[in-house]
């Protein structure tokens, strides 16, 4: 029986490092990427994120008339993406209002009648397109939200588990958690570690195949959602998480503790923007220091792993010169006394090192 359309998951009780974490939404790859008419790269964020992280999962691409946003991938109609291995039909941009628009819909009718999935991050729900419930039901295809999270999510446990992680934790939002995750993870992997990337929002969903969105978990739920995106795997093994939030913002925190007590991490990466004083958007809560973020961070984190420790700081320095970012970056080291670096700017050896130690 194919199981509901907004919680598409994978019950995985061995929860290896060779499969699926337990009880996540499982992407079905590779992807055609549908770009709409957008002619703004902005609004395809998600759809340039997929092809920088993960290349090998995209088929091609998919424009309608009057789009001028251009992967570089070559140009595929459902029907010829399918043929040539896509699985899934992966919405890539943001529309006005995060809402599908109406015209969109012979072109979704058309993909789930090739045989793909329907993959999409938009407010939305699929299924509220006419008719595209009973089309996929009939091609037998699914039609996955991903920041639906699955329905089954159990309580946190707070039992160890067996493997190792490293949680993604910043002083503010959006500046850099999820590309320090995959950037580690990736690093670590050309070492030959034995290294998974854990996403915990959509583009990260999108990109990694599978996980939770956990900002649209129910509160009670967040850390058993955090088990579940990181389960027992090989003593040698890291997970690199996805962080969201920051213990720091007036409105997120709740997410960044549930995610952090749920991930257990034996290690943390402190995400900072050195040119920020505020929270963005928020000009009355003015950022922590580096040595402040830490202690917090630690502290919250001993609750259910008393070994946890700070193992790095990630900068984004994109808004600095050359000699200013190799600056700011020493001042960090001096502050903290772990290695410091921007996972887009600076080799990651000494990051990866340090994380191992």
């Amino acid at each position: 029986m194919n199981k509901p359309w907004h919680a598409v998951t994978e019950q995985n009780p061995k929860g290896n490092a060779l499969s699926e974490p337990f009880n996540t939404v499982v992407l079905r790859k590779p992807y055609l990427l549908f770009l709409g008419e957008e002619t703004s790269p902005l609004k395809a964020k998600t759809a340039f994120g997929l092809r920088d992280w993960a290349p090998g999962s995209c088929t091609g691409q998919m424009r309608m008339p009057g789009g001028t946003v251009d992967l570089g991938l070559r140009e595929l109609d459902p029907v010829a993406a399918y043929a040539a291995g896509a699985r899934s039909l992966l919405i890539g941009v943001t529309p006005v209002g995060g809402r599908i628009p109406a015209h969109w819909s012979p072109i979704l009718l058309q993909a789930v009648r090739a045989g793909l999935d329907l993959v999409s991050g938009l407010h939305t729900p699929l299924e509220s397109v006419p008719g595209l419930a009973r089309a996929a039901a009939d091609a037998g295809v699914r039609l996955v939200d991903v920041r639906r999270p699955p329905d089954d999510l159990p309580r946190a446990t707070g039992k160890r588990r067996s493997g190792k992680r490293a949680a993604m934790v910043g002083t503010d939002c959006a500046l850099g958690k999820k590309y320090t995750a995959l950037a580690l993870a990736r690093a670590m992997r050309e070492q030959g570690i034995d290294a998974d990337f854990r996403a915990t929002g959509q583009t990260g969903i999108m990109i990694a195949g599978a996980g939770i969105a956990v900002d649209a978990v129910i509160a009670d739920f967040i850390a058993g959602a955090a088990e579940c995106i990181s389960p027992d795997a090989a003593p040698g093994h890291w997970d690199l998480i996805e962080g969201q939030g920051s213990l720091f913002h007036p409105a997120y925190a709740g997410v960044t503790l549930g995610l952090l007590h749920g991930s257990q991490p034996d290690a943390l990466i402190l995400c900072h923007d050195p040119l920020r004083t505020h929270v963005v958007s928020w000009p009355d809560y003015p950022l922590p220091t580096l040595k402040e973020a830490e202690r917090l961070y630690l502290q919250m984190a001993r609750l259910t792993n008393p070994g946890v420790r700070l193992a790095g700081v990630s900068l984004n320095t994109s808004a600095l010169d050359q000699a200013a970012a190799h600056e700011a970056l020493a001042q960090a080291e001096r502050e903290l006394g772990v290695p410091a670096f921007d996972p887009m700017r600076t080799p990651l050896d000494r990051a990866v090192a340090a994380l191992l130690d």
